[in-house]
Order: C-alpha cells, then structure tokens, then sequence
C-alpha cells in the first residue's frame, strides 16, 4: 500500500470519525437545551444552572444570583411570546475560524442555533456550547417569531424539484447510448449547466437567481427547521439543449453529396 493511499485511507476515518461524533453532538445539543429550557419554565432555575458550563472562563465573575435574575427574564420571553408548550429541533452546529477579530468562535466551543415552536409559531435559539462538557456557556433567542409555514407545498414542490435530476440523469444516459463523440464534455453541460435557479423556501416562499447554478445535477436541498428549509432547482439548460441536439434529424451527408454530383 502506497503512501498516498495510506493517508487518503486516514483522511477517511479520521472524517468518519468525526461526523459521527458530530452528529452524537447534534443530539446532545438538542437535548441539553430542551432540558435547560423546560427547567426554566419549570422556575427550576439550579437545575438550569446545572445544565451551564458554570466551570468555563466565562463564568468566572459571575454571581449566582444575578445569574438567576437573568435565567427568570429569558423565562419571561420565551413564556410571554411562546407560552409553556414547546417543541424543539435541532438546525445547526458550528465553528467559526476567521481572521476579523471578533468573528471566530471562541476555542473549545461551538455555536449551535435550536428550533422550538408551539402550535403556531416558531422562534430560534442560538447557543455557545461547551466541547469538554457539552454544556451551555451562553444563550440568546434571535430575534425570530415566525408563523408555522404549510410543509405540504414544501413537499410538493419538492416533487417538482426532483424531476429535473431525474432529467439530467435520462439524458446523460441517452448521450451515454448515442454516437457522439467526446460525451464527456456533454455530460459536464448537462451536470454543471443548471441555470437559473428556481427556490422554494418553507417560511419566505419563492425566489429567483438569474446567475446561480446548480451543480448536483441541478438541484439542492435543506432540511433544517423550518427556518433553513428549502429545495432549490437549476433550469437544465444543458439536458434540454442535448435532448433537442440528439432527437433533431440528422443528414445523411454522404447520400447529399451523391444527389449534388448526380445533379
């Protein structure tokens, strides 16, 4: 085994490794911040505190009691704006590396923003985490009070959507079966040239990029709450350019030419 093939071979499991221990995280994350916030409306306010990474820096100067004053008013916005009932979803979780002061997320931490929603309405909370401890060192609610949008014509135009992948892949078989020469360039058309781009998405509706292409076969998708839910569609510009190149009639160019010496 070669030395390239050794460290791509490393690469991978290295990379697997860490998604699943990212994705074990994702859950975590969910499940802390459900719990910390259930005991907040519960006024359970030392088990809140138990579910904050009370051990970080960033605690340091802080008195328990002023604290408590502060987990007692983020109650009194969820609660006021949200009532008591909730349910929670888990959106995203990142690290920030960047070289503007102030943009990076700070070491052995990851912000992660959470869904949660009653029967009519959904907010978002975004939330610095603990690595060591998974814990919560610092939360916000954005400022995000959203009505619950229709995911059934989510899903329908998500039908729509898929279809044009479904295109290209018929027409990259068709190129594949046909006599034209150099098909390789024709299949990057068809893959790449997915232009312009049509988007549904679940809260804000439609929208429309002129200039934006859509490389995987011509479509994207996201599933993150309903805040980030969205299918966006390429039109296959390539596939339908192949599809009229390849089902227009073809001359026969030597049987032209014996037609033009017999005349």
């Amino acid at each position: 085994m070669n030395r390239l093939t050794k460290t791509s071979l490393l690469i991978l499991f290295v990379s697997l490794f860490t998604s699943c221990d990212f994705i074990n995280n994702a859950f975590t994350y969910k499940d802390t911040t459900e719990g910390f916030v259930e005991a907040l409306i519960d006024e359970d306010y030392e088990k809140g505190i138990n579910l904050m990474a009370t051990e970080h820096d960033g605690f340091k100067n802080t008195n328990l009691d002023t604290l408590r004053v502060g987990l007692a008013n983020l109650r009194e916005i969820i609660v006021n704006n949200f009532g008591t009932e909730l349910d929670y979803r888990f959106m995203t979780a990142n690290k920030t590396w960047s070289t503007v002061e102030g943009e990076s997320t700070a070491p052995n931490t990851t912000k992660a923003q959470i869904e949660f929603s009653n029967d009519k309405e959904f907010g978002v909370f975004e939330i610095i985490f603990d690595d060591n401890s998974n814990k919560i060192i610092y939360i916000q609610t954005l400022d995000i009070k959203e009505p619950i949008p229709n995911m059934m014509i989510f899903w329908l135009f998500g039908i729509l959507a898929i279809c044009v992948p479904i295109f290209n892949i018929l027409i990259i078989r068709k190129i594949r079966k046909s006599d034209l020469k150099k098909k390789w360039s024709k299949y990057i058309a068809v893959i790449f040239l997915n232009v312009p781009a049509i988007t549904y998405s679940a809260v804000n509706g439609l929208s429309f990029s002129l200039l934006s292409f859509q490389i995987l076969l011509g479509i994207s998708f996201s599933y993150m709450g309903y805040l980030s839910s969205a299918w966006t569609f390429g039109i296959p510009l390539g596939g339908i350019y192949w599809l009229w190149k390849l089902n227009k009639p073809r001359v026969d160019t030597e049987l032209l030419e014996n037609e033009t010496v017999t005349e």
